[in-house]
């Protein structure tokens, strides 16, 4: 099992999944241009071995699929997802209780899970500078270089260590903005986040909150660090578990340290004192921009002899992260819906950015003897789903019960969305939450961490035929290019958003003079309906990361009735860029060319 990057980059190039790029490349947009071109490509891992500016090699691309991150971990997943199963299947709990020797070999695997404090820590052989470590910055805009696969690292207050931990991927600025050289770093974390707990617990006890951040070591703890775990299970046992061994760690004075990491950076964030982070591009294809966030004050920085810098690059989907949700998915995938009765699929959707879009299907099983098509028992699990950890961050969920043939699958899109429109009905269906809270990466709203949400159920039998083409008698009041999406589904310009008040205008002209002719169900409002129209994946990129519901929804005569918005068929979804709205990720074509001819060494 591979505790530093060398012993993993060193498996991987034994068995052809590593590429070695040996001339010099620059960080700066350079070495994230030629890790997209790779992911982009199916290739393995990147090495660049010569980082202008840096002392360190660097690695990227160690999650590129599924394959390749169960031979990471050498069989382990399929372990851990036996050891999840119990959890899932009634039947296998049942079994357990009853004949609990069966399972004693993979019970022994739970002495993993327990930390282990040890005196010598290859990671602390070593001492740098912040600015000796690879300045990396991935795309032109960014606010200056970060961490991109950081484990972040913090303790309760009280009960301090391992067990009472949090370790989650919290972004980290290493340079630029207002930060002093070689002293600060920037500390993003989102909303819903562990940090969050621990930040606030040391503030009111008016205690130090120190903090440390790794990278790099066994690749159990970085894939730890985006495990959706239950609050108050640490994500260093999972970590043992994944790796099947112990985690270790040492300390340096209050500090506890990953003592196999190949960075560790140590520190302190200030009580109260806040500086601006960002901007960054992020994961939903989008800038997230600059705002005031903690920092922290840092005390030391140490590295292995041997360490090796591992990082990623975000962007809009599909790129290295899809990965982890693919294999979390893998892991865990049985799990929720045993802890969610009735629910028997979800799926937060990857191509939509994850948090904007959740598809599920569910059982309706309160009452058996109403066959009258209507949802019962799925608005309990609407509410559930909402309830559960980061699913709460959802801004649009569609969920599926039965009704004259089972739900399809949430993986499959033009399906699923099928399904669902030929059997809304709009006047009761849409569920909207408004003034809430919502992604702090999501853009939408025009306020950050604030905004709506909308729950769609469908079941029953269908309610329309959709139209499998634009109709001959569709005719809006606006001029502008229409496109054919899928069954039911066009996108329509009708020009440049200019303001909120026109918006809102423009929308509620739309559902008032609009003849949307024979099976259409919804509407896509945007400046680029080709584009839209082109694949299922721009649909749902471009739909449910630009639209906030309670502000960008419209409906053919709309009404409020004892407070609950109802509309005929279509649904109109507003998904043009709004002035609020962060810049979308655009690649510089000069980097590109550089970095083509380098890459197109090595690829063919």
């Amino acid at each position: 099992m591979y505790t530093s990057t060398k012993q993993l980059v060193d498996g991987l190039d034994s068995e052809g999944r590593l590429i070695r790029i040996k001339e010099e490349v620059d960080p700066y947009l350079e070495m994230a241009y030629i890790q997209r071109r790779v992911y982009e490509r199916g290739g393995g891992a990147v090495l660049f071995e010569n980082v202008k500016g840096s002392q360190f090699a660097c690695v990227s691309n160690l999650f590129a699929s599924i394959e390749q991150t169960e031979s990471i971990f050498q069989g382990r997943c399929e372990k851990v997802k036996e050891l999840l199963s119990y959890k899932a299947d009634k039947e296998k709990l049942n079994e357990l209780k009853k004949r609990p020797w069966k399972v004693f070999p993979l019970l022994k695997e739970l002495i993993h899970t327990l930390p282990k404090k040890i005196k010598v820590a290859p990671v602390m052989e070593c001492e740098a500078k912040l600015s000796d470590l690879p300045q990396i910055v991935c795309w032109q805009e960014d606010g200056g270089s970060f961490v991109t696969l950081p484990q972040v690292y913090s303790e309760a207050v009280e009960n301090a260590g391992p067990m009472n931990s949090n370790l989650g991927m919290y972004r980290i600025q290493l340079a630029g903005n207002e930060f002093k050289k070689d002293e600060e770093i920037g500390l993003h974390y989102q909303i819903h986040r562990g940090i969050g707990v621990h930040h606030e617990s040391h503030r009111k006890a008016k205690k130090p909150f120190r903090v440390a951040v790794f990278v790099g070591g066994p690749p159990s703890m970085t894939f730890s660090a985006v495990m959706p775990l239950p609050e108050g299970l640490p994500e260093v046992v999972f970590s043992g578990l994944l790796q099947g061994r112990r985690w270790r760690y040492s300390k340096y004075k209050e500090w506890t340290v990953a003592a196999e990491a190949d960075f560790c950076i140590l520190g302190t964030v200030d009580e109260d004192d806040l500086k601006p982070e960002g901007p960054f591009g992020d994961h939903l294809g989008y800038y997230s921009l600059t705002h005031n966030l903690p920092y922290m004050k840092v005390e030391k920085v140490f590295h292995r002899k041997d360490a090796i810098w591992p990082f990623t690059v975000v962007g809009r989907p599909p790129q290295e992260d899809t990965s982890f949700g693919d294999v979390i998915h893998h892991l865990t995938g049985e799990v929720l819906p045993s802890e969610l009765p009735g629910l028997r699929e979800l799926n937060a959707v990857d191509e939509a950015g994850v948090h904007p879009l959740l598809l599920a299907t569910a059982e309706d099983r309160y009452l058996p003897y109403c066959d009258d098509g209507e949802p019962y028992e799925l608005h309990t699990i609407a509410h559930a789903i909402l309830g559960k950890g980061q699913l709460s961050l959802a801004k649009y969920l569609f969920l599926l019960g039965d009704g004259d043939q089972v739900a399809p699958h949430v993986h499959d899109y033009e399906e699923f969305f099928k399904y669902a429109l030929e059997r809304l009905d709009f006047s009761r269906d849409l569920h909207f939450h408004t003034c809430t809270t919502m992604d702090t990466l999501d853009y939408s709203s025009t306020e950050l961490n604030k905004g709506s949400k909308l729950v769609a159920i469908a079941c029953g039998n269908p309610k329309r035929t959709l139209a499998k083409a634009i109709p001959e008698t569709f005719k809006s009041p606006f001029e502008g290019d229409v496109h054919f999406v899928m069954d039911g589904v066009l996108a329509l310009d009708i020009g440049k958003w200019q303001s909120s008040d026109q918006a809102r205008e423009e929308g509620e002209r739309l559902a008032r003079e609009l003849i949307a002719g024979e099976g259409v169900a919804m509407i896509v409002l945007t400046e680029e309906s080709e584009f839209c129209a082109q694949s299922i994946s721009n649909f749902l990129w471009l739909t449910f990361t630009r639209s906030d519901p309670a502000a960008d929804v419209y409906g053919l005569n709309s009404e409020v009735i004892d407070k609950h918005w109802s509309c005929e068929a279509p649904m109109i979804i507003d998904a043009r860029i709004k002035s609020h709205h962060a810049p979308v990720l655009e690649e510089d074509p000069a980097v590109a060319k550089r970095a083509d001819e380098v890459l197109g060494k090595y690829l063919k």
